[in-house]
């Protein structure tokens, strides 16, 4: 009698753990899409999936895709999800022709910017005080030739009849390495960019005022599912709905990890393993 209980207690943890692999592996793998030159797609997007992965038990395969095959991409059902979708302006285009096709999460960044920036100690406070020079040499250091906040930065120039200033073209690398050099020396520098940034983690930056509107207002970056996700994976609909970064210091913590020499997995890993009260926020039920 004792033994049959043995073997009939044994019997049932055996169910058990079976019934709980088979509720893992029944779990489907999830797609996620992400600009893998964005540094905040980059950092974003790998939190997010080791959230998904180690809280709600889901495996992920994260997809490094342009812009427009991102959206594609969750509009056809291709990818489940991104997390890199800049409204309303910036990806204005892509959300009007998308909108009926996928679910709008909401915003896992709030603050998202572009304009021109300064250092703090530079005295320049208005994009019009660029006009006394005070050691910026006519000079402002841009990014890819073509990209959004360059073609502002034209505008910008006209706009607020800067004379004689050059819109330096170069890379997002390159500017953020003329801004180190400068940094260094304490030298007056613009540059083009953008919030969030991992640079705003390693500096002291800020924004140059832009009364006249060029760069426009603040946007968000947002969360954004395929129709059929919340059916696929109901807990990670939830998750989506309550992920979000509380300022640029948050996620430029893992963004200045990566760009400092850490794999975006181990960056993910380890902002996860130090912020459990945040994970568990986004978590909850």
């Amino acid at each position: 009698m004792r033994m049959r209980r043995l073997l009939g207690v044994g019997a049932a943890v055996v169910l058990a753990i079976s019934a709980g692999q088979a509720s893992a592996q029944d779990k489907p793998t999830l797609s996620i899409g992400y600009v893998d030159g964005w540094s905040d797609s980059v950092a974003t997007t790998h939190v997010a999936a080791e959230v998904i992965k180690q809280k709600l038990g889901y495996d992920v395969k994260l997809m490094p895709v342009a812009t427009g095959i991102m959206w594609q991409g969750v509009a056809t059902g291709k990818l489940d999800a991104m997390l890199s979708a800049w409204l309303p302006v910036t990806h204005g285009e892509y959300w009007t022709k998308n909108k009926d096709k996928v679910v709008d999460y909401g915003p896992n960044f709030k603050d998202a910017r572009i304009g021109l920036i300064v250092p703090e100690y530079v005295k320049a406070t208005s994009i019009a005080d660029l006009k006394t020079d005070d050691g910026f040499k006519k000079k402002i250091v841009g990014i890819d030739a073509g990209s959004g906040v360059m073609l502002k930065t034209d505008e910008a120039i006209k706009d607020y009849d800067l004379a004689g200033y050059k819109l330096q073209a170069s890379s997002g690398a390159a500017m953020t390495s003329e801004l180190g050099r400068a940094y260094a020396k304490k030298d007056p520098i613009a540059v083009t960019g953008w919030v969030p940034h991992w640079m705003f983690a390693k500096w002291k930056l800020r924004f140059l005022d832009d009364p006249k509107g060029v760069y426009g207002a603040a946007e968000t970056v947002n969360s954004i599912g395929s129709k059929g996700l919340e059916a696929k994976a109901p807990e990670v609909a939830n998750f989506l709905q309550k992920f979000s970064w509380d300022s640029k210091d948050e996620i430029g913590e893992v963004m200045l990890a990566i760009q400092e020499g850490a794999k975006p997995e181990a960056a993910a890993k380890e902002w996860v393993a130090k912020h459990p009260q945040r994970v568990a926020e986004w978590t909850a039920k």
